[in-house]
């Protein structure tokens, strides 16, 4: 949020700067303008002609008009009134003193202050119609054949060709010059401004990607451990009235891995299209799952939590994960803006044909409602309904946006029928492939481990995960030894064997990276998986730059990490 702020916060200042420079230009033109023709005033009155004299004083004033108007911040009326009246006063010396004064090329200056006057993005159709000024100027000039508005007999052809003519070639050229020397220094201040300004924008999204990436350590080290450990309570052979509690626990801690995701993936999100992971499921299964985790919410503020679910739902092919993420969002969000009444999870199948099956997922309650004019801003990220939103009821303004993301993803969109104080329905349909009994029971196969005479060294500074990860790798018959450093780990791979290293990457007294770098200079086959909290793809990079020869995400999944670890010492 603090990221979008100082990035909007430096495209406001810029568009000052760049008002403020434009109203300058208009200033100074103006003054140059009237300061020239106030001088030429005064001399055509002592060696001129007085009717002469007069038109040049009237635009003396008017210039002297535009000079007050833009140092009073009116820029916008001043710069008009310039433009037409310095073609107008170029018109008329121009027919006044004949085609052989040369006085119109002053057209090819007026030609180019609209691009100085008028910004090219906001305002092109302006500088068109007064770029187009001059030229249908000169056209009147040129099909009337420089014929004089006032008939005076100041024609002297020596005069206009010695003195007038090379004036007004002269100062065209130094005028012309002036401009592109001026577009020029603009053109390389506003490189440079955007330069910056870049540079600004990649150390502020450098920063959002440490504090991430932290944090993501942080938080997910002890979640690590509440996650393993429901897993190894799971199968120690508790007892039925535990078996509940822990599958609960277990999926309580992945909900709250989830809830963490979501900063994650917005970031993600907004970078590359979202990969889809999807197993066979048992819709119904996991959808009780949900409503378990929820009630206790309900309970607590008096609402009630209905799940209805058709019970003739076939098996599907569904990322349960990313759908778990979406019903959570939608269901959290009405639990929490619902004070009275209930919250209902409906999912119902809608139709059944060629081996796939649609269908409708209703998320309603009773509570406060959105109004119609906020329904579609809800769905922009760090966005609420009121500006007391997020003081009453708290929240990121991530949910929304994350949930129309993964619906996307799965080729639907979500909808939202809502009224104040009466409540609020989103509904989404999906199209999913029916899975079969054996697909099935292909994904709930639970492998059998056994490492017996297989050493594993474990490089870990955290004492509970070490606890949990000794437990789970010992059960599979793995001698487990244990490093808490980077330092100690280099010191005891080089007197020792080990079949395979499983490496933290933030660590004190010396890094998982640079562990395995030192590592690698004396033995280069031993197998290191990375243990690592972060997401981020440049973590990953420096994972294999290292030396490592591939990493397992905190909170890891136990199936994933022995998959790994059986891969690298299979044929060890």
């Amino acid at each position: 949020m603090k990221n979008i702020q100082v990035t909007h916060k430096m495209s406001e200042n810029n568009r000052r700067k760049f008002a403020e420079r434009r109203i300058k230009v208009i200033y100074l033109t103006s003054l140059v303008s009237f300061v020239t023709t106030f001088l030429s005033f005064i001399l055509v009155t002592i060696f001129g002609n007085a009717e002469v004299s007069y038109f040049i004083l009237f635009s003396s004033i008017v210039f002297l008009t535009t000079t007050i108007l833009s140092k009073n911040e009116m820029a916008q009326k001043a710069r008009v009134i310039f433009l037409v009246m310095f073609n107008l006063l170029i018109t008329f010396l121009s027919s006044l003193l004949g085609k052989e004064a040369s006085v119109d090329f002053f057209f090819i200056f007026a030609i180019g202050l609209p691009f100085a006057f008028f910004s090219f993005s906001r305002e092109l159709c302006k500088i068109i119609i007064f770029c187009s000024l001059p030229f249908l100027f000169w056209l009147l000039l040129y099909f009337t054949k420089f014929r004089p508005i006032i008939d005076l007999d100041i024609h002297n052809s020596l005069y206009i060709s010695n003195i007038v003519y090379h004036i007004s070639i002269t100062t065209t050229l130094l005028l012309v010059v002036f401009q592109l020397i001026y577009y020029s220094y603009i053109n390389a201040r506003l490189n440079q401004d955007a330069h910056h300004t870049k540079e600004e924008a990649i150390n502020a999204s450098d920063a959002k990607s440490y504090f991430l990436s932290t944090m993501s350590h942080e938080i997910r080290t002890p979640l690590n451990a509440v996650i393993g450990l429901s897993h190894i309570l799971g199968n120690d052979n508790p007892r039925k009235d535990q078996v509940q509690n822990i599958e609960a626990l277990n999926y309580s801690g992945k909900i709250l891995l989830n809830l963490l995701n979501n900063v994650l993936d917005f970031s993600k999100m907004q970078s590359s299209k979202i990969d889809l992971d999807e197993i066979p499921t048992d819709l119904s299964k996991a959808i009780k799952q949900i409503k378990k985790i929820h009630e206790a919410s309900c309970f607590q503020k008096g609402i009630t939590m209905n799940l209805e679910i058709d019970e003739d739902i076939p098996m599907v092919w569904l990322d349960i994960v990313r759908f778990n993420q979406v019903i959570n969002n939608l269901v959290s969000n009405a639990i929490k803006f619902t004070k009275k009444g209930s919250v209902t999870l409906r999912i119902r199948k809608i139709n059944l044909k060629d081996e796939k099956v649609v269908l409708l997922t209703e998320i309603i309650d009773t509570g406060i409602g959105i109004p119609e004019d906020k329904q579609d801003t809800i769905w922009e990220a760090f966005t609420q309904a009121s500006s007391t939103t997020n003081r009453l009821y708290g929240g990121t303004g991530l949910g929304l946006p994350i949930v129309k993301n993964i619906v996307e993803a799965m080729d639907s969109d979500i909808h939202i029928d809502s009224k104040p104080n009466k409540g609020s329905r989103f509904y989404f349909n999906i199209e999913l492939k029916i899975a079969t009994l054996e697909d099935l029971r292909e994904t709930e196969y639970k492998k059998e481990y056994n490492f017996k005479g297989k050493k594993v060294l474990l490089v870990e500074d955290n004492q509970i995960n070490v606890m949990v990860c000794k437990q789970i790798l010992e059960k599979v018959k793995l001698d487990v030894a244990v490093a808490y450093d980077g330092l100690e780990a280099v010191n005891m791979v080089k007197e020792n064997y080990y079949d395979i290293i499983l490496m933290d990457i933030q660590m004190p007294v010396m890094d998982g990276y640079k562990a395995s770098k030192e590592i690698r200079k004396f033995n280069k086959y031993i197998p290191i998986l990375a243990l690592s909290a972060s997401v981020f793809m440049e973590v990953k990079n420096k994972i294999i730059e290292s030396g490592m020869n591939g990493f397992i995400f905190k909170p890891f999944d136990v199936d994933d990490l022995l998959n790994q670890i059986e891969k690298f010492t299979l044929n060890k």
